[in-house]
């Protein structure tokens, strides 16, 4: 691929395409978009790994998710992967990546309302902001020193999460489940822009933040992560064939509701942002 940063967009007939934005900054997308001056040089494809039959710079209309579920095959999430997260939920730091999934329906857009089913509206909804990686290459056994390049890019996400699902031994049993109280539709909105390696590497020193109705609740750098990119890519294709499409989340830092000593978990109608530098914003409103 020769793109450093992907949108799907509409242009201005509504024909459905993909480009690299022409922009200097991430911050520039919105800005341009907004002022309706946003331009983009065409990559057609038909999904975000096949976009490379470069076109002419045209103009960007309306600004599409990236990722649709028939574009991800599945979603595979890493818990405890950041080390004052490990710390604040009084947890040991887990030998290797601690793996669950989610399925593809978890999917959602950067600016989707997320509607939370009856069986999670039980007070315990909470937030995680989380990179996410985009598989663009298929493998299997693939080593630490491969992995960057079966990646795609990059993107921000928020792990939404029924944590009474999760936890308590009313609902979960006795052993901690992931799968079920994640797994929700809609339960993983993902940012409008892949963002290639070929700009930010490893992603290993992005600023992660989020905020709840403007408040900020997390504020922490990529390398507070306990497995980097290249191990989790390494970790998660072996003996499994990692699919082109999967989307990977690696975890959240410290400042999740669940790590309060009186939780603030999230109600109906409220807005959780997710930012990383360089990556992009995903926005979204609780909707019970």
């Amino acid at each position: 691929m020769s793109w450093t940063r992907l949108i799907r967009f509409a242009d201005d007939s509504g024909r459905e395409t993909f480009g690299e934005p022409c922009i200097e900054k991430t911050e520039e997308l919105t800005e341009l978009l907004e002022r309706d001056e946003l331009y983009a040089v065409e990559f057609r494809g038909l999904g975000p790994a096949s976009a490379t039959d470069k076109g002419s710079k045209i103009h960007v209309k309306e600004l599409l998710d990236i990722l649709k579920p028939s574009d991800v095959p599945i979603v595979k999430c890493i818990g405890l992967n950041y080390i004052k997260h490990i710390q604040e939920g009084g947890r040991k730091p887990p030998p290797y990546p601690s793996v669950f999934i989610k399925p593809s329906a978890s999917v959602a857009g950067y600016k989707e309302d997320i509607p939370i089913p009856e069986i999670a509206q039980d007070g315990t909804l909470d937030y995680e902001g989380e990179l996410a990686i985009v598989i663009g290459k298929s493998g299997k056994d693939i080593p630490k020193d491969k992995a960057l390049s079966h990646v795609l890019g990059y993107l921000a996400s928020n792990d939404v999460s029924a944590r009474a699902w999760q936890r308590d031994p009313a609902k979960a049993g006795g052993v901690p489940q992931w799968c079920f109280g994640k797994g929700f539709d809609k339960f993983a909105p993902l940012s409008p822009m892949l963002v290639s390696p070929a700009l930010v590497g490893a992603a290993d020193e992005l600023l992660l933040q989020t905020f709840v109705n403007g408040e900020e609740r997390q504020n922490t750098t990529t390398g507070d992560m306990l497995f980097g990119v290249e191990t989790i890519v390494s970790f998660v294709s072996q003996g499994t064939t990692l699919e082109s499409g999967t989307v990977i989340l690696t975890g959240t830092p410290s400042g999740v509701a669940m790590g309060m000593k009186d939780p603030n978990y999230l109600n109906d109608g409220d807005v959780v942002e997710v930012r990383i530098s360089e990556l992009g914003a995903v926005r979204n409103k609780m909707a019970f």
